[in-house]
């Protein structure tokens, strides 16, 4: 009798935990990316004058990363592996404004078939165009619909105060500040979306704060010291992260954000010729392979699961598609190729210390691979070797000290490094090939923008691309 009534004790607290799991909903989830911005250009850094009040409250209530890597040193690359969970050159996302392959899945895509409504909404950058942003045409073969996005209010790249943009390739001017824009639409989404059952899936990429920078009077006043360049990027980093705070405050009264996974994050490392410094003190700055180049600022905030802390644990962009794969109980075919990243989900609960697989990165012939406490770089025909917990600045090429560590890594980047030749020539994909692409060019000589040039030449961010005597071609991202 005893035995019979213990089954059946079990059986009901078994079917009550299936229950309570089956009943528990998919998270929100919300990735948003500055553009440029530095890993010490935050409040919570202690940075010597840029204050980010809404930032900081994000990380007290959040999981802050303290060494957290962009997938290369500029903003397509990165972009690619958010996307991806895949090495950039896997992707044939070789640099700043190369198309993301078609033949890639992506986690909007993954989302999207899984009952997530999806929508993105500024820069882009994986179309093949260059140049200052521009409205994405409808007839964009790679625009963000085309990657699973179903809702999209997007530029071609980094975009300005009054910006122009593209709702599903109908072109809208805008008023305000570039980053307070890109919000606002999404919380117009988001609110849309919060009467429904089905989760959502938002990125907003913000074109804030990449050059040319132009913030209003009243945000770069309190930079009047600095040189005028830096007031500016500074000035827009404050409305920034005024829109983060409006963000924050938009899921609150929604009643959504305790189960919303909200990811911030930088694309790539800061400028070099900011002052006062934007990589806080690291070495190297955007374009480099140094952690000034790599590391960037993040924070991940999901009240229902993650209690604030702050992790040292060694993760990057590559790391989203799993873990956001992985929250959502994606099936495995949800990735049809091979990932680098890792999911990090078990980091929102656990206080993880050591990472089994290690961090790579490919980008302009240069290599890396970051195995917790060491980093190998391979570049320029040389290959150096530093401890980042103990040297953090990476003042000091321990490869001399440390031969079996340079081998061991330099083999694990060999690997990786053939590994990517073979996704470049397109071997994992079913075709066995890659199929063709767009070719990488400036918006300003694609003849299908050609209609637009008479209105557009007088706007401060087109000026000297189509202004005849001032024509320029940027090798900026």
């Amino acid at each position: 009798m005893k035995s019979t009534f213990l089954l059946a004790t079990l059986a009901s607290a078994l079917f009550s935990l299936v229950a309570s799991a089956e009943s528990t909903p998919r998270p929100n989830i919300i990735l948003v990316m500055t553009d440029d911005q530095g890993w010490g250009q935050v409040g919570y850094y202690d940075h010597p004058v840029l204050e980010t009040p809404n930032l900081d409250a994000m990380a007290a209530n959040g999981l802050r990363f303290d060494r957290f890597y962009a997938g290369a040193s500029n903003c397509s690359p990165t972009r690619a592996t958010v996307l991806t969970g895949r090495s950039n050159d896997r992707c044939g996302v070789f640099d700043h404004g190369y198309p993301l392959r078609l033949q890639e899945k992506t986690i909007a895509q993954a989302l999207r078939d899984e009952g997530y409504s999806t929508g993105h909404f500024g820069k882009w950058h994986l179309n093949g165009l260059r140049g200052p942003g521009a409205p994405i045409l409808a007839d964009d073969t790679h625009h963000p619909g085309a990657f699973g996005f179903d809702t999209w209010l997007s530029a071609t790249n980094y975009f300005d105060m009054d910006p122009l943009l593209s709702r599903g390739g109908k072109i809208e001017d805008h008023d305000g500040d570039s980053s307070e824009v890109a919000i606002a639409e999404a919380l117009k989404f988001i609110e849309e979306q919060s009467k429904s059952d089905d989760p959502f899936f938002v990125v907003v990429w913000f074109g804030t704060p990449h050059d040319p920078m132009i913030a209003s009077e009243e945000d770069r006043a309190p930079f009047a010291d600095l040189p005028e360049h830096s007031q500016h990027q500074h000035g827009e980093l404050v409305a920034m992260d005024r829109s983060i705070g409006a963000l924050r405050q938009g899921l609150r009264d929604l009643d959504i954000a305790n189960n919303t996974l909200f990811w911030f994050n930088s694309d790539n490392g800061g400028l070099s010729k900011i002052e006062p410094d934007s990589v806080g003190g690291l070495r190297g700055s955007k374009n480099t392979m140094f952690e000034g180049g790599l590391r960037v600022p993040c924070v991940v905030e999901w009240p229902a699961v993650i209690k604030p802390r702050v992790t040292e644990f060694p993760a990057g962009t590559i790391d989203i598609f799993p873990t956001l794969a992985d929250v959502a109980g994606l099936p495995n075919s949800a990735a049809p190729h091979d990932l680098d990243g890792i999911s990090l989900k078990p980091l929102f609960t656990e206080d993880l210390k050591e990472r089994a697989k290690p961090l790579p990165f490919r980008h302009r012939d240069r290599g890396v691979i970051i195995d917790n406490q060491f980093k190998f770089i391979s570049q320029d025909g040389t290959e150096e070797l530093y401890d980042l917990v103990a040297d953090p600045a990476e003042t000091t090429d321990l490869s001399a000290q440390h031969p079996e560590v340079l081998a061991r890594l330099k083999l694990n980047y060999e690997t990786f490094n053939a590994s990517v030749e073979n996704s470049v020539a397109g071997k994992d994909y079913p075709s066995g090939t890659v199929d063709p692409q767009p070719e990488r060019r400036f918006w300003t000589e694609d003849k299908a923008y050609e209609p637009y040039f008479d209105d557009w030449k007088d706007r401060p961010e087109y000026k000297s691309r189509l202004n005849p005597s001032k024509k320029s071609k940027s090798k900026s991202s």
